[in-house]
């Protein structure tokens, strides 16, 4: 009783319109949230709005679905992730909504405005199934200046031939039909029937405006990452010290995923990924079922996800605590890549100069070895990117052009040699990664995940310890 006291003290004084709809006074403080005290502030979701109006055309509207409710089988769903963008632009953890972002304000029957959500009320009879919503009231504690109920926009009167522009982007076709009309199947229908036969959708442009803005990380944002990857590097240090010969890959993701939860994450930011020996060569294996040998590799991805933003840190380790000599000349090679990467993540280089570099050192290297015999032949060896944005997603929106400040990359290369490749055997089942989440600034590029040893000495260092876990 005394939490929801506090929160009723903490809501708003609310004013309501001739037509029922609701308006937050401009001079009102978004509520604090009831449990987490580091959530972004309503603030952030409106700056978000208005850069993104900025980028509009003239006469254009903007408009964002929610996610899906996803299911996982019979009556049981997936735990519910917002749309991104949706989420970058509302702060919106709840499906079922829609929102609309004018360019100007427009003029309806009785309210002004140049930004409408419609999401599902308050309903206490599916709240005791499903959990509280924030409803036409609460969500205007987010900051955004007009909310309707879902169900108000099948009727709801816009003129949408009249813009020059209307941008969607990422319209679901999958959706599961919930025999409700304010459900997110209704809403894209009505979607559909009011603009069906109009020639002035656009399908693209918008992916490009959002990948613009959420590219460059702002400093809030940047705050919950360095949580994000704190916890992850954490996760990692533990693994460390508790990995032993007889666990399982299992066991191993439930230590990380272990501490990512006593740490406060809410989820994996992704499926862990946790090869060990033959499925080190994997690059995104998540099958993690296998019992480790003494003489595996285990290469360790993994990312906490926080408040929304993830973390994207592996760490490749000896199950026995020690590399072989074969394995320390694959280690070093890669490690000698990443730092080239690393070295070349600055503000001004274009985003795949870090690729281009630890390739080159992993080429150059591979040839030496001879464990290739032309320089494309890496690409049997090493076969993806770099690096990639880092933020919402863990392959995050960006348009993949000049590094700037504010943006957050991965730098990842790896090494992997399957049982069977045109090698000397004694090279094969080494699958070597190593990534870091790199912070560009003005004076140069900064390892979030610097917490968690990669040299060979600290590792093996490390892995003497106690764990907790023991």
């Amino acid at each position: 009783m005394k939490n929801l006291i506090v929160l009723f003290l903490l809501l708003p004084t609310i004013i309501y319109s001739q037509d029922n709809t609701i308006e937050l006074p401009k001079d009102t403080v978004p509520s604090n949230i009831l449990y987490d005290n580091d959530l972004l502030p309503a603030e952030f979701f409106k700056k978000n709005r208005e850069a993104l109006r900025q980028l509009l055309p003239n006469n254009s509207v903007a408009i964002f679905f929610t996610n899906p409710i996803r299911n996982r089988s019979n009556d049981v769903d997936y735990e519910y992730h917002q749309d991104p963008n949706f989420y970058y632009l509302t702060g919106l953890t709840e499906p079922h909504a829609v929102i609309l972002i004018f360019k100007e304000e427009q003029r309806f029957n009785n309210f002004t405005t140049d930004e409408i959500i419609f999401l599902q009320d308050k309903d206490l009879k599916n709240e005791m199934w499903t959990g509280k919503r924030l409803g036409v009231k609460g969500v205007l504690t987010l900051g955004i200046k007009k909310a309707m109920k879902n169900t108000d926009f099948l009727s709801f009167e816009s003129d949408l031939k009249d813009f020059d522009k209307i941008f969607t982007y990422n319209i679901r076709e999958d959706i599961i039909n919930h025999a409700d009309n304010g459900d997110l199947f209704g809403l894209i229908q009505s979607f559909h029937l009011k603009s069906q036969k109009l020639t002035n959708t656009d399908k693209e442009e918008l992916a490009y405006m959002m990948a613009k803005l959420r590219e460059v990380k702002k400093a809030e944002e940047i705050l919950l990452m360095r949580k994000a990857i704190t916890m992850t590097c954490d996760a990692q240090i533990e693994l460390m010290k508790a990995l032993k010969p007889s666990m399982t890959e299992y066991q191993s993701e439930a230590i990380v995923e272990y501490v990512f939860k006593k740490n406060g994450a809410e989820y994996p930011g992704f499926p862990s990924i946790m090869g060990g020996g033959e499925n080190s060569c994997i690059i995104h294996y998540t099958s993690n079922r296998k019992k480790l040998k003494g003489n595996d590799l285990l290469v360790s991805d993994i990312g906490a996800e926080y408040h929304g933003y993830t973390a994207d840190v592996t760490r490749t380790i000896p199950v026995d605590g020690h590399f072989s000599e074969e394995e320390k000349i694959i280690y070093k090679l890669v490690l000698k890549a990443q730092q080239a990467g690393i070295d070349s993540s600055k503000a001004g280089n274009k985003f795949w100069e870090p690729h281009n570099a630890a390739t080159k050192i992993i080429t150059e290297g591979l040839l030496e070895l001879g464990i290739i015999e032309k320089s494309y032949h890496v690409q049997r060896y090493f076969m993806h990117g770099t690096s990639h944005y880092l933020g919402l997603d863990v392959h995050d929106a960006g348009l993949y052009g000049t590094l700037q400040p504010g943006n957050v990359i991965t730098v990842e290369p790896g090494i992997y040699i399957p049982e069977g490749s045109e090698c000397d055997p004694k090279w094969w089942n080494i699958g070597i990664r190593i990534e870091d989440d790199i912070l560009i600034t003005e004076i140069g590029p900064e390892n979030l995940s610097a917490k968690a040893p990669r040299t060979i000495e600290a590792i093996e260092a490390l892995m003497k310890e106690d764990s907790s876990f023991e």
